[in-house]
């Protein structure tokens, strides 16, 4: 995978979501212009189109729906892998390993 797809499939879930480039650039924190021709460079290399533009509004195509079905749970299960990975430097795990003297040891 192309490192920047997974970041292109996660905005194109975005966009379809929200139907809406406006709102979905803005959820993530981007410009309209940049996420549109993210877009369009992801149909591109696909070979198909995703969404479906008019002047108003914003939907997938059926392509796009079909893809977006799969995508979405497979970002949510990386979304909270991902957290569950951050919330265990909150608690300590593991094993401890000393090396202390042979005599400390006996005791």
């Amino acid at each position: 995978m192309i490192r920047n797809e997974l970041s292109e499939l996660s905005a194109f879930a975005t966009v379809a979501q929200e139907r809406s480039f406006t709102r979905a650039a803005a959820r993530l924190g981007m410009s309209q212009s940049a996420l549109s021709h993210s877009m369009r460079g992801l149909e591109k290399r696909l070979g198909v189109q995703l969404l479906a533009r008019t002047t108003r509004s914003v939907s997938p195509t059926a392509a796009g729906a079909t893809l977006l079905q799969e995508l979405a749970p497979a970002l949510e299960r990386i979304a909270h892998s991902v957290a569950e990975t951050r919330n265990q430097r909150e608690r300590p795990a593991g094993r401890i390993r000393l090396i202390v003297p042979r005599l400390v040891a006996q005791w």
